[in-house]
């Protein structure tokens, strides 16, 4: 680790950087007043408004919380499938994809938490008296449990042998934190082996845990078979699909943003991979606009068939057209670019852009216009416009991440140093009993937590009573799945035998 290839450098505080954090806490003040404002005076200095009764119960907020929630499933998806099939081209965004993820579902967090009337009852009482028969479940126990420390174990296991490099040449109050993040990593063999096996196993369990959470915010809109508009099986997949999009395309904008004002060495070959990933999922996301406006605009219930007429050529026809437009566009401009056999970091980066435009639209068109003009029973339409307060507490919350992402650059390498093979990828770390009895019995501790927790939150053990027995049954189950992930950090962190030589 001392040789001068090994130096880990992390991006200087230039113009660039000044600029990002002074728009960041500019959105953060300004999003802290408003959401002042509406805590005080309560919810009606927003926009929203019961549905049918003159507007919709969730907007700018709810809307957002999909945007973000879409950007977190992308950001640690990616990371796992470059992991699991070893795609070279993606490892330089494995610093940068969780990372974004973490932020991404803080935020989403936290619009939540604005769209609450009463936010600190419900963040009370959501842990104690949450219900497993509600798609909402899956989005407290695997969105904001699974997705989170997921990401936050993948990142911190990732990033050990880089922090490591960095104790030894930075200055406190710095090195204390590397020290810390990198206590105990020795550069060995068998640490390189037990890295690749932990975060192989913890790959496998964050592709089929993030489907299945972001499934469940499907279901939150898909199983509403009272609401012209969402009652669709359609909703899961392209939930999905629309995710993947959005969080593509935010990374893209963040790889290309690193690169040109911070010089992280991300290649152009990645960026170029990231261009087709958006190319296959702007179709996948057009196929499935195409065939869902299809079938219910044709074969719907007349309720269903008014609420597709104000999205294609209503009250949201500019955001339905914006939507497609954007999507057309993300698709086609990478595949000219791959079909010619070129990599354009510009044209790429526009790509990104109406990728997260497209998405920003589909949300809205999701969450509005089911509730303002999708009614089965005799209420009048209403109209939704964001109010001031809305916008300033989403531009609070997006500041926020900002600032995250924007202290983030100063203290994380964004691109990971890439080991030195050895050339024996299928050797296989040191068998010890200790370290596999811990990990073994961290995963048996989490299957039975959780199994008790789901129990629990379907009232199984509670007969009659509407209350879960046990104190905080939800919360066991979210713990129970946080164990299962903090098992691959247990494999690693494990102290192993002191005798293992450095490479």
């Amino acid at each position: 680790m001392d040789d001068a290839d090994d130096v880990v450098q992390l991006p200087r505080a230039n113009a660039a950087w000044y600029g990002l954090l002074l728009c960041a806490l500019v959105l953060l003040g300004v999003g802290g007043f408003c959401f002042a404002w509406q805590t005080q005076r309560g919810l009606i200095t927003t926009g929203l408004r019961n549905p049918g009764y003159g507007g919709a119960a969730w907007g700018l907020y709810i809307a957002f919380d999909v945007i973000f929630s879409g950007v977190s499933f992308a950001g640690i998806v990616l990371t796992a499938v470059c992991r699991v099939f070893s795609i070279q081209a993606l490892r330089p965004i494995t610093r940068m994809a969780p990372l974004m993820s973490i932020i991404a579902i803080m935020a989403g967090g936290g619009t939540v938490v604005a769209d609450l009337g009463r936010p600190i009852d419900g963040l009370m009482k959501l842990p104690y008296l949450a219900r497993a028969s509600s798609p909402f479940y899956g989005t407290f126990t695997m969105v904001a449990s699974g997705y989170l420390f997921s990401s936050v174990v993948y990142f911190i296991l990732d990033g050990r042998a880089d922090a490591a490099r960095l104790a030894t040449t930075t200055r406190p109050p710095l090195s204390l934190l590397y020290r810390l993040w990198g206590a105990g990593y020795r550069d060995t063999l068998d640490e390189r082996l037990r890295h690749q096996r932990a975060t192989l196993w913890l790959s496998l369990g964050i592709i089929p845990l993030l489907f299945m959470a972001t499934s469940t915010l499907g279901f939150v809109f898909g199983i509403q078979v009272g609401r012209p508009g969402w009652y669709s099986a359609l909703q899961a997949p392209a939930f999905i699909a629309m995710a993947g999009l959005a969080g593509t395309g935010m990374l893209v904008l963040l790889a290309v943003t690193a690169r040109k004002f911070f010089a992280a060495p991300i290649p152009d070959a990645t960026i170029g991979w990231l261009g087709n990933t958006l190319c296959v999922l702007a179709f996948i996301c057009l196929y499935f606009t195409i065939v869902d406006e299809l079938t219910v605009g044709y074969g719907g219930p007349a309720v269903d068939r008014a609420v597709i007429h104000e999205i294609v050529a209503g009250h949201f026809a500019v955001f339905f057209w914006g939507f497609v437009a954007s999507l057309i566009a993300t698709l086609f401009i990478p595949l000219v670019l791959y079909i010619r056999g070129r990599v354009s970091v510009g044209w790429i980066g526009v790509a990104a852009a109406f990728a997260t435009f497209a998405a920003a639209n589909k949300r809205l068109l999701i969450v509005v216009p089911s509730q303002t003009h999708g009614s089965l029973i005799a209420l009048g339409t209403g109209n939704y416009a964001p109010s001031w307060v809305e916008f300033g507490v989403t531009g609070g919350l997006i500041g926020i991440a900002m600032l995250m992402a924007v202290l983030a650059v100063r203290v994380i390498p964004l691109v990971p140093r890439v080991p030195v093979s050895d050339g024996r990828k299928s050797m296989r770390p040191q068998f010890e009993w200790r370290r596999s009895a811990a990990t073994l019995g961290t995963i048996v501790v989490a299957l039975c937590v959780g199994a008790i927790g789901l129990a629990d939150s379907f009232r199984l053990f509670s007969g009659r009573e509407l209350d879960s027995k046990i104190p905080f049954g939800p919360s066991l189950c979210a713990l129970g799945i946080m164990m299962l992930f903090a098992s691959a950090g247990i494999y690693e962190l494990f102290p192993g035998r002191v005798s293992e030589k450095r490479i």
